[in-house]
């Protein structure tokens, strides 16, 4: 690949990762309005439709292998957004953005566990830091932790089995299918779970129709659509360390938006989470300098 393509790449990442990280006080607006299982099937609903309509004709290379794999997917990522925009409705957009951003932390943790290999010392270290990080940000005066803090943490043990396995199987399948069927899992669930346990608004107010335009569009579908068009320029370290960004553009948004204020204890808390994901992908760095011709996964 050539500079140019890699920082294209690397640029277009950015930007996805920008339109997530904005969307934290964007979603939290929204469900003053809507429940969240409701809000997120029409988002994903949303979604599917609009790059079922782009890419129809991939749908001819369907097989059970694929639709499997999409399944798995999604299923990891419905669990993700489902424990995210739960716990956005007890804890702020700004803790919500860090602990979410943990996922990047945890993949190299949950890899070792069923690899049955320890991680290397930089991973133990900015799991530390990470964790430690955290605690700070998350526990009160009381020492006791947030509910929101707990369900969006369920979030990033989601979304860090999402990465593993959009890692494994990808190579192996057309990874637009594989992205236009998450989507299509993630929206079927969550409707299903609206209708057992929600009550849809007899109409949508104007934060739940900018919530689900912002998210289902720019947020989900072209979000969705870009990475997995440009990930093949870049290499997995990049894309990891990129992502960090997220919690940093939603803790922003919080701030300038919602006039979140995040107190010194959790600036500091802040720091150490972004240090740990940073020290945790540092190993890879090294090894992809010294080995140039070969890309480490995360």
């Amino acid at each position: 690949m050539s500079k140019m393509q890699q920082l294209q790449a690397d640029l277009a990442l950015l930007a996805v990762t920008f339109a997530w990280g904005v969307t934290f006080v964007v979603v939290q607006d929204a469900l003053s309005g809507i429940g969240p299982y409701y809000f997120i099937g029409i988002r994903f609903a949303i979604a599917f439709a609009f790059l079922g309509l782009i890419y129809w004709k991939r749908f001819a290379r369907l097989d059970v292998e694929t639709s499997k794999a999409g399944l798995i997917i999604g299923a990891f990522l419905f669990a993700g957004y489902a424990f995210q925009t739960v716990g956005l409705q007890y804890t702020t957009a700004s803790n919500a953005g860090f602990i979410t951003g943990l996922a990047v932390v945890l993949v190299p943790l949950i890899s070792s566990l069923v690899t049955k290999k320890l991680p290397g010392p930089a991973a133990l270290l900015g799991v530390t830091s990470a964790t430690v990080g955290l605690a700070l940000l998350s526990l009160g005066d009381n020492l006791t932790v947030n509910f929101g803090d707990v369900l969006v943490f369920f979030c990033a043990l989601s979304y860090a089995g999402h990465i593993l396995l959009v890692g494994r199987y990808a190579p192996r399948h057309d990874p637009v299918l594989l992205a236009i069927l998450q989507i299509g899992v993630v929206a079927v669930i969550s409707m299903g779970c609206g209708a057992l346990w929600e009550t849809m608004p007899d109409h949508f107010t104007r934060p739940v129709w900018m919530g689900l335009l912002i998210t289902a569009i720019p947020a989900t579908a072209l979000a969705f659509l870009i990475q997995n068009s440009v990930q093949r320029f870049t290499s997995p370290t990049h894309t990891a360390i990129i992502f960090i960004m997220e919690p940093v553009f939603a803790a922003a948004t919080g701030w300038l938006v919602a006039e979140e204020i995040l107190t010194a204890r959790q600036w500091v808390g802040c720091l150490l989470i972004l240090t740990g994901m940073l020290v945790a992908e540092l190993k890879d760095v090294i090894r992809t300098e010294s080995q140039p011709g070969e890309v480490k996964g995360i």
